[in-house]
C-alpha cells in the first residue's frame, strides 16, 4: 500500500473527532476557567455561606474608668449575656485611661472567642481609648470611634513614669507590640500604624484613625453607628456574617452596683489614699482615744484598701517601704520626738509609693506620680497637726466638769451659821475651808482647791498673797 495515500486517510478520519472534542473542551476551559475566578476574586463572599441575621439584639455595655479585675468581670457578664441570645451584636462603648496587661488580655480573649459581632466604640466625643484601650478597639470585629476623641499611647510606662530601657521592659514591650500586630493583621487594619501605638507610644484622633485604617468607622451618636452597622460583613468565628438591624431592640447592660463600688475601690489612687488615711486614722486613735471613731474608721479604710491592693498588681519592696515611713511617723510622735523621725518616715513612705504598683501586671496601668507625691505630703502635714493639735488639748487643764473647778476663784456669797455658799459655772456649791486655820467671811474671794463630794474645798486668796 502507498504511504503517501495512507497517512491522509488516516488523517480524513481522525480529523472529525478531533475538532468536535475541541469544541467540547474549549467551553468547558473557559467555564471553569470563569468559575475559578469568581471563587479568587470574591474568596469570603462567594466560597463560603453568608449568614444573614434575623432578629437582633444589641447589647450595649460600658468601659469606662481603669480597666481591671471588676471591669474584666463586669464584662464576662455582659458576653455571658450577649451569648444566651441567638442573634447578638454587642457594642462596647469605651472611655479608659489605660488599666491591667491580665484584664486586658482577657477581655480582648473573650472578643476573640465570641460567636457574634463586637463593636467597640470610642465615644463620646472627648473619650479616649488610650493605653489598654487601644488593644481592646483593635481587638473588636468593627472598630468606631467618635470625632473628637482619641486612642493610643500604648507604650509601657511604670508607675513613677519612667520608661524602662531593661531587658525585661523590651521583652514587655515586644511582647504588647506583636500582640497588637496580631489583632490588627486579623481584623484587617494598617499593622504597622497599630504597632506605632505601642512602640512610639502614637496616639490618633478619630480623623487620623481611619485615614490610617486603625478603625473601621466614624460615628457621632448610637443612631448613625447602628445605621452604619447595618448591611456590614464582618468576620465571626471563620464565619461571614451579614448584619442586619432593621428589626432590632436595644438592651443596655449596666454595671452591678456591686461592682460599680469595687471598681471605685481598687482604683490605684483610691486604694493608695485608703491605705495611708486608714493607718494614720488608727495612729491617732492610740496616740489621742476619742471613742473609738477614728479608730474605726481606720480600720474600715485599710479593709477596703486591702481589698483593692489584692487586685492591684502590687509591689512588696514599694508596701513595705511605705509601711516603714508610717512606722517612723508614729514612733516620732509616740516617744515626743522632735520632728527627725517623722520628716524621714514622710519620705521613705513617698518613695514607697511610687514604687507600689511597679509590678508585673501594671505595666499599662498610669499612676499619677504627682498626685502620690502631694497625697503623701499632705497626709504627712495634716497627721503632725492633728497629733500636735490633740497633745496640746490633752495637756490643757480641764474647763467643765468636777476636774474642770480646781483652781476656779469666786466670792463667798452669804454665811448662814456654818453654810457658806459660792456661784461657780452657774451652780451654787457649799465650800469649807481646806485647813482648819482659814476664816471664811462673806465677801471673801477664795479659790477652789478640791471637790469633796458636794461641798468645794478653798482656801482663802488673801492666805496665799500673804
Amino acid at each position: 500500500m502507498n504511504k503517501k495515500i495512507l497517512i491522509p486517510n488516516l488523517f480524513r478520519r481522525i480529523l472529525p473527532f478531533a475538532i468536535c472534542a475541541l469544541l467540547l473542551f474549549l467551553p468547558l476551559t473557559v467555564m471553569t476557567a470563569a468559575i475559578g475566578d469568581v471563587y479568587r476574586s470574591a474568596p469570603a463572599e462567594s466560597s463560603a455561606a453568608v449568614k444573614r441575621m434575623g432578629r437582633t439584639t444589641v447589647f450595649i455595655a460600658d468601659i469606662n474608668g481603669v480597666v481591671g479585675v471588676p471591669m474584666e468581670e463586669h464584662m464576662k457578664n455582659v458576653f455571658d449575656a450577649a451569648g444566651k441570645s441567638e442573634n447578638a451584636l454587642l457594642v462596647i462603648r469605651i472611655d479608659t485611661p489605660g488599666g491591667l496587661v491580665d484584664s486586658t488580655s482577657n477581655i480582648m480573649s473573650m472578643i476573640a472567642d465570641a460567636d457574634f459581632p463586637v463593636v467597640v466604640w470610642v465615644a463620646p466625643s472627648g473619650a479616649r481609648a488610650a493605653s489598654a484601650g487601644a488593644f481592646i478597639l483593635q481587638a473588636a470585629h468593627v472598630a468606631v470611634m467618635a470625632p473628637g476623641t482619641n486612642a493610643g499611647a500604648a507604650h509601657p510606662v511604670r508607675v513613677s513614669g519612667s520608661e524602662g530601657g531593661s531587658e525585661i521592659d523590651r521583652k514587655i514591650t515586644n511582647d504588647l507590640a506583636a500582640k497588637m500586630r496580631s489583632f490588627a493583621e486579623e481584623r484587617g487594619r494598617d499593622v504597622k500604624a497599630a504597632e506605632s501605638m505601642v512602640r512610639e507610644s502614637v496616639s490618633l484622633t478619630a480623623r487620623e484613625a481611619l485615614d490610617r485604617n486603625v478603625i473601621d468607622l466614624m460615628a457621632s451618636n448610637e443612631d448613625e453607628l447602628l445605621n452604619a452597622l447595618d448591611g456590614r460583613l464582618v468576620e465571626v468565628g471563620g464565619k461571614l456574617l451579614n448584619i442586619s438591624l432593621d428589626d432590632r431592640e436595644i438592651s443596655r447592660v449596666e454595671m452591678s452596683p456591686r461592682l460599680r463600688a469595687l471598681g471605685i475601690i481598687s482604683n490605684p489612687e483610691i486604694a493608695y489614699f485608703a491605705l495611708l488615711a486608714g493607718i494614720f486614722l488608727i495612729i491617732i486613735e492610740m496616740r489621742v482615744p476619742g471613742g473609738y471613731l477614728m479608730g474605726s474608721c481606720g480600720v474600715a479604710l485599710l479593709l477596703a484598701a486591702a481589698y483593692g491592693l489584692r487586685i492591684l498588681p502590687v509591689n512588696l519592696t514599694g508596701l513595705a517601704l511605705l509601711a516603714g515611713g508610717v512606722t517612723a511617723i508614729a514612733a516620732d510622735l509616740l516617744v515626743g520626738g522632735v520632728g527627725v523621725f517623722a520628716a524621714l518616715g514622710i519620705g521613705i513612705a513617698l518613695f514607697g509609693g511610687l514604687m507600689l504598683y511597679d509590678a508585673p501586671g501594671g505595666e499599662l496601668l498610669r499612676v499619677s506620680s504627682s498626685l502620690i507625691i502631694a497625697v503623701t505630703v499632705m497626709k504627712g502635714v495634716i497627721f503632725l497637726i492633728i497629733v500636735f493639735l490633740a497633745s496640746k488639748a490633752l495637756r490643757r487643764r480641764p474647763v467643765s466638769g468636777i476636774d474642770g473647778l480646781k483652781g476656779e476663784r469666786a466670792r463667798i456669797l452669804n454665811a448662814d451659821g456654818t453654810a457658806k455658799m459660792v456661784f461657780i459655772h452657774g451652780e451654787y456649791w457649799r465650800v469649807e475651808p481646806v485647813e482648819s486655820r482659814f476664816v471664811l467671811s462673806p465677801g471673801d474671794e477664795v479659790e477652789v482647791m478640791g471637790v469633796d463630794s458636794m461641798t468645794l474645798r478653798v482656801k482663802p486668796v488673801r492666805s496665799a498673797d500673804s
